[in-house]
């Protein structure tokens, strides 16, 4: 509960030093982007859904970019050489992670890392590392998680339009915003009757919502110690829907204008 509590103070830290400190990290990384013909986006766990949050802002930005998981990547891939892959991992010393560092090196792809721990194995290898080294989580992926979508949101950002201090100061009113609604969505939570334990629990999403709900189906099977299923909207309502019955229980991520076209 206190690293899901601090993630406001992190999240805002992050986008402060991504436009500061680590500001020469982000333009390098994003110069190499510019340069490259071929963009890897990937991750393993956790990571892996903050790519899942990133890819549609280069595709919508027309920078398309091959979303592939770490593993996948590793076993079923040839890189071309006139490619630069971005590597988001917690550690950087997932064994898949330094292996897939490994081959992309001898496939002379460069290697954008973004990571919080300046000495794990990616932080010292990738050829452009973007460090974020916040205080790590107790267990969960929690902090380490957001932090990390954070950071390769602003890279997106910065790759293919620019990011600067004014967006990250509206960002970082907006995550003070939902630091002080915490509270609020704590009683809401006490007093819902949607956490029923035993409940069939789907997570649904689309777009850069995605990523988020796939990391909300891991934090329930980590923490609530509970199985859940993730995916996006246009997926279930080619099939699975059918299997909707009483006492299911369903999260469903929607964007202002998502919202908006609905009303």
């Amino acid at each position: 509960m206190r690293d899901i509590l601090r993630q406001p103070k992190e999240l805002r830290w992050t986008l402060e030093h991504l436009t500061g400190a680590g500001a020469v990290e982000v333009a390098k990384a994003a110069a190499a982007i510019a340069g490259a013909r071929n963009v890897f986006l990937t991750g393993i766990g956790s990571s892996w859904h903050a790519a899942l949050t990133v890819a549609p802002m280069f595709n919508e930005a027309g920078r398309p970019v091959y979303l592939v998981e770490a593993s996948e990547l590793l076993l079923f891939a040839e890189l071309p050489a006139d490619s630069v892959m971005i590597v988001i991992s917690r550690s950087g010393r997932s064994i898949e992670i330094v292996q897939l560092a490994e081959k992309a090196r001898r496939s002379g792809v460069k290697v954008i890392g973004i990571t919080n721990v300046p000495e794990g194995t990616l932080a010292k290898e990738a050829d452009f590392p973007m460090v974020v080294p916040i205080e790590l989580d107790h267990a969960i992926s929690v902090n380490t998680y957001s932090t990390l979508a954070a950071g390769a949101g602003v890279l997106a950002k910065a790759a293919t339009g620019g990011f600067g201090a004014q967006n990250a100061s509206e960002l970082a009113s907006a995550v003070d915003e939902a630091g002080r609604a915490i509270p609020e969505w704590q009683e809401q939570i006490a007093a819902s009757k949607w956490f029923v334990p035993g409940r069939t629990i789907y997570f649904l999403a689309r777009g850069a919502s995605l990523g988020t709900a796939q990391e909300a189906r891991l934090l329930w099977e980590e923490g609530v110690k509970a199985p859940a299923t993730a995916m996006g909207t246009g997926v279930f309502r080619h099939g699975p829907q059918e299997m909707v019955r009483e006492g299911m229980r369903f999260g469903i991520w929607l964007t202002p204008s998502e919202c908006a076209s609905r009303i």
